[in-house]
């Protein structure tokens, strides 16, 4: 009797505690890592572009995001079949409908209500055709549901955002959309036999439909994708998805995001910073893409399908926006897939026509923006910190990208004369107020960028540096790393900022280090003024305090950065920086530029002053709400800045395995590695006031200094951080993270 008390009890407890009590005293079940997603953190903008909800598998091919602006919009234009590259646009636009047929127009949009967007699940009410449309991704497929709730015909159209070629044969749709320049297949199937189908706009194959008894209610529909071909499609449709029941597919969809999200458990903070958390961990996984299919991948660099011989092929990356922390992070977690789009690089270099690197691949090529061609860097991380790739054939790509294509931002071509002046005086000239342009390529919204393309050459030269040294190669190493220091050229001693010089090296007077440069900067920088980029020396941090002469002035510019006035009303700020958001004084925590910055005062011996920042911004930026992020978030760059200053600590120059420690935001944090361990950030006593390190243990030995290695994270292991309400201004002075060791003396 006794021994069934105590079964029923252990029984009661297990119950109790895997459960949690709401607040109207109904139990419901213990959230998991997905449940804590809440995908409409920043859908309303700031400024510029929000996030979008998307409904997709970890860095699957299938994305969906329904096709309206933003949360506060009233118009849907329906509901695409894919998103080939993120913010780059969607295509195939799906338009269930209740009425007559002459009202069915290419054209239609949708008021809607009752929208739900999960990771694993979308679902929303057309209110004015009263139809309720439900989705769920696989990984190259998905499935929808369409339920009328009243009387009349019943249509499905299908419509391409570009031209295209759409055909219906029985229960079945399949063609394409030309995504600038890349077809998008597709084969799609309903469950019942339509009564009718038809295709209009027929000079351009532009949409076609399906109609329905209008005794049913309820229209299920699936389909695959493809870049190959539409039998490819189909067969991508039937390997993934199984009958036309949406609901296995939304649970395998959440088992997915569970494993996924589950590689990290944190503990002891606020729901809300759970949410926030957990959802910059998922946004942390919408780029890259897998796009193999069957062992084979359609390459947008030279318009072929190859074999991909076991390594999938990956693309659909901003390397300007995603290597400051996302290719760390995945590095981190996914070490293996990381391998696989470092290799998919250099596929693109080698079937590409001009052999160049990327800038921002996607399915139809390179997008090529902003400035610099940091693959260098994503290269040069992976190699310090032991991911596998062809490091011969990655500098081959780098050392013919960088000295044969243009420097100029958003242009893919060879180089000009420009790019010859920068090779041979080593910094990027500049165009005084109101002097004419003389290069043609440089047309349109975009400029120079002189000082922001000097210092990104700089840091990519000292990452190709890094691939040249590996090989044995002394000859190639010492003339990179000599390009590695041009970011000097442009220091300007007396003011403490990187300025422009024009081509006779003469300084760009007067100016105006908060507004020149028109907008965004562009004539001498690039999104942000010359206050964010003071701080764009990341390979060589000790180099750039020594520029200032010393710890204590380089603490006075940084401490000045957070306080510098906006010198105007915001206004009159955001129209020449709309891109400068989430400021605090001139630092700007909503562009990427900036995410390393408040991490610069433990290089300076002031890491209490780290600690209080990065505190402040999560808390200010970061929150649970539909304006709860600062600025555009570019798939994933900006929320991995998220989790990485949630755990504590952050990648400040990729290309170093080092990590440099801020302030936890969790009592306890735990990394699931793929080799089977765990590393543990332990925060005792972290709380919103808790937020100074007072003293500090790696794996059971005192850590008086505020970094640890990559090393020291992969082969598992406990950090423990004491924290307290008052900065331990003793702590963590032992040494400072280290900086670019073969620079330090030259």
């Amino acid at each position: 009797m006794k021994q069934s008390f105590i079964f029923v009890s252990v029984l009661l407890y297990i119950v109790f505690t895997s459960c949690r009590q709401h607040h109207s005293g109904i139990f419901e079940p213990k959230k998991e890592p997905v449940d804590y997603v809440n995908n409409r953190i920043g859908n309303i903008s700031i400024l510029l572009v929000p996030t979008f909800p998307v409904t997709h598998l970890p860095n699957s091919m299938v994305r969906m995001i329904p096709a309206h602006t933003e949360f506060v919009t009233d118009r849907m234009q329906g509901l695409p079949l894919n998103v080939p590259s993120h913010r780059q646009g969607d295509v195939l636009h799906l338009k269930p409908y209740c009425g007559d047929l002459d009202g069915l127009t290419p054209t239609l949009q949708y008021r809607y209500d009752h929208e739900i967007s999960t990771p694993f699940q979308y679902s929303v009410w057309l209110d004015d055709f009263a139809i309720t449309a439900q989705f769920a991704p696989a990984e190259r497929s998905g499935i929808f549901t369409f339920t009328f709730e009243k009387d009349g015909p019943r249509y499905v159209m299908l419509r391409t955002v570009r031209i295209g070629e759409l055909n219906t044969k029985d229960n079945v749709m399949y063609g394409y959309e030309n995504y600038n320049g890349a077809k998008h297949y597709f084969y799609l199937e309903f469950e019942q036999i339509p009564v009718e189908t038809g295709v209009r706009d027929t000079s351009l194959n532009r949409d076609c439909y399906a109609a329905f008894d209008k005794n049913v209610k309820e229209v299920r529909l699936r389909y695959g994708v493809s870049y190959i071909s539409e039998e490819q499609a189909r067969k991508n449709l039937v390997n993934e998805i199984i009958g036309f029941d949406i609901e296995p597919v939304a649970k395998a969809a959440r088992s997915a995001w569970n494993k996924t999200l589950g590689k990290i458990q944190v503990e002891g903070s606020t729901e809300n910073q759970k949410t926030v958390f957990y959802t910059a961990l998922y946004r942390s996984y919408e780029r890259m893409i897998n796009i193999s299919e069957d062992g084979r991948y359609y390459n947008g660099f030279d318009g072929q399908v190859h074999a991909d011989e076991g390594i999938p092929f990956w693309t659909d990356d901003w390397i300007w926006d995603t290597y400051h922390a996302l290719h760390p992070l995945q590095i981190i977690l996914n070490p293996r897939e990381q391998e696989e789009k470092l290799a998919s690089y250099l596929r693109m270099y080698a079937q590409s026509e001009e052999k160049w690197m990327p800038t921002f691949p996607t399915v139809f090529g390179d997008a090529h923006c902003m400035n610099g061609n940091h693959a260098a860097v994503l290269f040069a991380d992976a190699l310090s910190k032991g991911i596998k790739f062809d490091v011969e054939k990655a500098f081959e790509g780098m050392k013919n990208t960088v000295l044969t294509e243009t420097m100029l931002p958003w242009r893919r071509a060879p180089k000009t004369s420009l790019d010859d002046f920068y090779h041979e005086h080593g910094w990027f000239p500049a165009l005084h107020p109101g002097e004419k342009e003389t290069e043609p390529l440089v047309h349109g919204f975009e400029k120079r960028n002189a000082v922001a393309v000097t210092q990104a050459a700089s840091y990519d030269d000292w990452c190709i540096a890094q691939l040249a040294k590996s090989l044995g190669n002394e000859e190639e190493y010492s003339f990179f790393l000599n390009r590695a220091f041009n970011y000097r050229k442009l220091f300007h001693t007396e003011t403490g900022f990187f300025h422009p010089k024009d081509k006779y090296g003469k300084w760009i007077e007067p100016f105006d280090y908060i507004f020149s440069g028109g907008i965004g900067s562009r004539d001498y920088y690039d999104e942000n003024n010359a206050w964010t980029y003071i701080w764009d020396v990341h390979h060589n941090i000790a180099g750039l305090i020594d520029l200032f002469g010393g710890n204590q002035p380089f603490i006075d510019k940084l401490d000045q950065l957070f306080v510098e006035s906006l010198k105007t009303s915001k206004w009159q700020y955001y129209a020449v920086q709309p891109d400068a958001t989430g400021n605090v004084g001139q630092f700007v925590m909503g562009n990427e530029p900036g995410f390393h910055i408040p991490y610069l005062y433990n290089y300076a011996s002031q890491p209490w002053k780290t600690q209080k920042r990065i505190r402040m911004l999560l808390e200010s930026w970061f929150r649970n709400d539909l304006m709860g992020i600062p600025g555009d978030e570019d798939g994933g760059g900006m929320s991995a800045f998220v989790v990485f200053s949630s755990l504590g600590f952050y990648p400040v120059t990729p290309g170093i395995p080092v990590y440099t420690i801020g302030s936890p935001i969790f009592t306890r944090s735990t990394i699931k590695l793929d080799n089977g361990k765990t590393f543990t950030v332990e925060a005792k006593n972290s709380s919103w006031r808790n937020k100074y390190i007072q003293s500090a243990t790696l794996n059971g030995k005192p850590l008086n200094r505020t970094w640890f290695t990559h090393d020291d994270l992969v082969n598992g292991g406990i950090l423990v951080l004491v924290m307290g309400d008052r900065p331990n201004e003793r702590w963590g002075l032992e040494s400072p993270p280290p900086s670019a060791a073969d620079m330090q003396g030259k």
